[in-house]
């Protein structure tokens, strides 16, 4: 959803200790592409020291790969699914410390946005691939059966013993509008504890973004007009040491008796939205970044801006494409950053 610019502006730091500290003009920009979680994942990294940084990215890589192993519902032997395939046993399952973390963000956020974002949707979201991918608009009873294995009040945790108890049978959690930023965030924290301050990861359009290169004014981000494939919004972002995801439909959606459902999902209906919306998110995470950009891709305006402006150090920008002309309502502080 997001093109990415570098920002190269001269100006110099005074080095300190550390390999990432390095004025600007002695540090090289390098790029590392591979393919994870279903689409390029892209590790960008200032530094002196080639063969160094080389093995640092390689090492975010594997984290990214150890992540897509616990948090993947494509994978039918990851922790997720095995997860899932318990659920109404009416016991608790111990778990790693990576989805006990992610399950308790996901249900905060659940909370906070009054179940517009629902990692328990994942039987109606398993019915709408199948829809999109058959070209056959899905079976609304079917819809509503899903809907009953659903409900992230179902989900139960017990952080001292690090365990879950999925309660209604059936469930089967989905983490695909969380796991990116998440998986983004964790790649760049490892870098810059490894020492290179100056980094970004971009896990397909959810981005995680360290120091600027040279220490100034931030990485240069362009937002894509809504609907829009190569279309960019003509203002730009210069961020840095924050997150920031976009939501749309751009690239996958139904089209039946002539509206356009989207592959987001409402976990209140069972339904895929059918306005033409983007949503860009600011965030402290990568985390909050991809799951507010979900919500506000749901919620009514008002609610929307009204959840974001209780996160602090979030901003949003929604876009839209009403009637054939561009709308665009932001948050008092989105271009601010």
């Amino acid at each position: 959803m997001f093109r990415f610019y570098n920002l190269f502006l001269f100006f110099f730091v005074i080095a300190q200790a550390g390999p990432g500290t390095l004025p600007l003009k002695a540090q090289k920009k390098y790029i590392f592409t591979q393919p994870k979680m279903g689409s390029p994942f892209r590790i960008i990294i200032y530094g002196r020291d080639s063969a160094a940084i080389a093995q640092v990215a390689d090492n975010a890589f594997k984290q990214v790969d150890t992540l897509n192993l616990l948090f993947s519902d494509y994978i039918n032997n990851s922790e997720l699914s095995r997860l899932s395939a318990g659920s109404g046993t009416g016991q608790y399952v111990p778990v790693s410390a990576p989805m006990l973390d992610i399950l308790r963000r996901s249900l905060q956020a659940s909370r906070l946005s009054g179940g517009s974002f629902d990692i328990t949707v994942g039987p109606v979201v398993k019915r709408w691939r199948k829809a999109r991918k058959d070209q056959v608009f899905p079976d609304r009873a079917a819809i509503k059966a899903a809907l009953r294995s659903t409900g992230y009040r179902y989900i139960h945790l017990d952080t001292a013993r690090s365990a879950v108890w999925l309660e209604k049978k059936g469930m089967q959690l989905d983490l695909g509008g969380i796991g990116k930023g998440y998986a983004a965030q964790a790649a760049l924290d490892y870098i810059r504890k490894a020492g290179y301050p100056a980094a970004m990861t971009d896990a397909g359009g959810d981005m995680a973004l360290g120091d600027a290169p040279g220490g100034d004014k931030g990485w240069l981000i362009a937002i894509n007009m809504p609907e829009q494939r190569d279309a960019l919004l003509p203002k730009m972002l210069q961020l840095h040491n924050c997150a920031v995801a976009t939501s749309g439909d751009v690239y996958q959606y139904l089209t039946y008796k002539g509206k356009r459902y989207s592959h987001i999902i409402d976990p209140r209906t069972g339904m895929g939205v059918t306005f033409q919306r983007n949503v860009t998110v600011i965030a402290p995470e990568g985390a909050t970044a991809d799951w507010l950009a979900k919500a506000g891709s749901i919620l009514p305006l008002r609610k929307a801006f009204r959840l974001v402006n209780r996160i602090p150090g979030a901003e949003m920008l929604v876009t839209e494409l009403r009637k054939g002309k561009l709308f665009q309502k932001s948050s008092a502080g989105f271009y601010k950053n």
